[in-house]
């Protein structure tokens, strides 16, 4: 529903973008417009980022179909084209969708655009819409960043079989898990474990879909296609690394998926993969983290997926080898960082020119990985693997 809401939604605000000029007429070169990166809002507080085109100085004005108050926009005021503008609206437990409209007004220009706001009903993509919540501590697992209370973020986890991991005793293995950024529509990162036996035997399915641990109102929606505006539909756990097909399903949720540069994704980044799954043959288990850098883009997707997404300034992989002391820096483990700018002209590029230890990956993303190793291995060994430079097995 909340869909073809949004669909009509475009289509005012479309109309709008037309009519909306100076006195003197259409050819007056003074058209404003004001858009926003997602025309419907998730029932948890949260916040959308606004566009304006303007050529003059400008305010923007909020209305709202019942109560107000519960979204604000700043800055309200300005001057000029910008795109970093931030709608912010607080959680909605009225028990029923409410809307917004804002208005930009320039002279005597005038445009607007809406959006809706869910409710919380629990209902939707995932019997608990998309709450995670968890603490990533609770689980122990080797592969989880730690996670910072109060960030916006979600942490979700899942079984091989797609359903939200509870226990092993319950479900059987372990999947991949997900920081999700509610407001930007992709994962922060992503992470799991791998080895020859998860990654299990089979083919790529294609299976393209809706992650049943989100409301669909809250994600991506790449059934169709890509994002819109040229951007490839880039794997953080790569399908290669699921190849049962039940998992391999798991690795074409838009959770899974950032707006990615096709050269990237198809060059540099392909290989770096690669390499991933070579290391994890030579391992008992590698710990894998992928994810990417975004807070500082101002590049956004096109629209097709429902959403304007921020486009990736860089992507990166924290690995942890446990395995034969032959290739362990210290009490079984060993580790290493690649952190690469996401852009074409790189993509003929050799991966390990972008070779890091984990402590310098942790200074460029300001990420604490691999929090739990000190409990295996000491703390002392575990700021010893951490902080060597990689070389050898890794190169």
């Amino acid at each position: 529903m909340f869909r073809k809401v949004a669909a009509y939604l475009l289509c005012v605000q479309a109309f709008f973008r037309l009519v909306s000029c100076s006195p003197e007429g259409p050819d007056s070169g003074a058209s404003v417009s004001i858009s926003l990166r997602s025309q419907y809002l998730g029932a948890e507080a949260g916040s959308a980022w606004v566009s304006v085109g303007a050529q003059g100085s400008w305010t923007i004005t909020l209305s709202f179909d019942g109560p107000g108050g519960w979204a604000t926009v700043e800055p309200s005021s300005g001057s000029g084209t910008r795109a970093d503008i931030r709608l912010r609206y607080e959680g909605n437990d009225t028990g029923a969708q409410r809307s917004v409209t804002l208005e930009l007004r320039s002279g005597a220009a005038v445009s607007s655009t809406s959006a809706v706001q869910s409710h919380d009903d629990g209902q939707g993509g995932g019997s608990e819409g998309s709450k995670g919540g968890s603490d990533t501590a609770t689980f122990g697992w080797l592969e989880l960043p730690a996670t910072t209370s109060g960030d916006g973020l979600s942490f979700f986890s899942r079984d091989m079989e797609g359903r939200k991991y509870v226990s092993r005793d319950k479900n059987g293995m372990r999947n991949w898990s997900n920081y999700w950024d509610n407001s930007e529509h992709l994962s922060l990162w992503v992470a799991y474990p791998l080895n020859n036996a998860l990654r299990s035997n089979g083919s790529r399915t294609n299976a393209w879909g809706l992650d049943p641990q989100l409301r669909d109102s809250d994600q991506p929606d790449l059934r169709g296609g890509s994002y819109g505006g040229g951007w490839a539909r880039g794997h953080q756990i790569p399908s290669a690394d699921r190849l049962s097909y039940a998992a391999n399903v798991t690795t074409f949720y838009g959770t899974n998926m950032t707006p990615q540069n096709n050269q990237f994704n198809g060059g540099i980044w392909a290989r770096l993969e690669e390499k991933v799954r070579d290391y994890a043959s030579r391992a008992d288990t590698l710990y894998v983290v992928t994810g990417c850098l975004y807070k500082d883009s101002e590049q956004v997707s096109g629209r097709s997926s429902g959403f304007a997404v921020r486009i990736p300034t860089h992507y990166f992989k924290a690995l942890l080898y446990r395995g034969s002391s032959t290739y362990a820096t210290a009490g079984g483990f060993n580790a290493a960082g690649f952190l690469l700018p996401h852009d074409s002209s790189i993509s003929g590029e050799s991966c390990f020119d972008y070779i890091m230890s984990i402590d310098e990956l942790e200074e460029h993303t300001g990420i604490d990985f691999f929090p739990g190793l000190g409990a295996v291995t000491g703390e002392a060994n575990a700021s010893l693997i951490e902080a060597e430079s990689p070389d050898g097995f890794w190169k």
